[in-house]
């Protein structure tokens, strides 16, 4: 198991769920949902930095075989964003007493098949109702995505999805 804090996202039309693990990669929890619109991927980027994360990790919507649609394409065309803005940051990275500090941050994709579903279930049951759910339904998203992740990795030894 890598270790190493790892960033998770749900990316939706309207927010992005965010979620982070421990260093250990054993727990995820929620962080925040960022707004989608102007400056959500520099949001993104500072939480990445502030939390110094190696890697992120997307959820990408898959259909029940396996193909992908619309959403699927969105979600690639965002990531690819995110990868640009997150190679710029450490191609021009900023140090202390002059000394630079290069931190190379991997976008990894992977299946995300039922994990809003999932997070919808396990608020419900946690007594989250209308407004205050959908409050946090991303977080939960991006909380199921990245505990798969970790689990998938501490169970097979090897990273998650497929790198960008």
């Amino acid at each position: 198991m890598r270790r190493g804090v790892r960033i998770a996202l749900d990316i939706g039309d309207a927010r992005i769920g965010v979620a982070t693990s421990d260093p250990h990669g054993i727990l995820a929890t929620p962080v925040e949902t960022v707004r989608r619109g102007k400056g959500d991927l520099d949001r993104i980027v500072t939480l990445v930095h502030d939390l110094e994360a190696f890697e992120v990790v997307v959820g990408l919507p898959r259909s029940l075989n396996g193909g992908e649609g619309p959403a699927a394409v969105k979600i690639r065309q965002t990531t690819e964003l995110l990868r640009q803005k997150l190679v710029a940051g450490q191609d021009n990275p900023s140090g202390t007493d002059g000394v630079e500090q290069v931190r190379t941050t991997t976008v990894r994709m992977v299946d995300e098949r039922f994990t809003t579903v999932t997070a919808e279930r396990m608020l419900r049951e946690r007594g989250k109702k209308g407004a205050k759910r959908r409050a946090v339904v991303d977080q939960a998203a991006a909380v199921v995505i990245l505990q798969h992740a970790l689990d998938f990795e501490r169970e097979t030894g090897n990273p998650p999805g497929r790198p960008l």
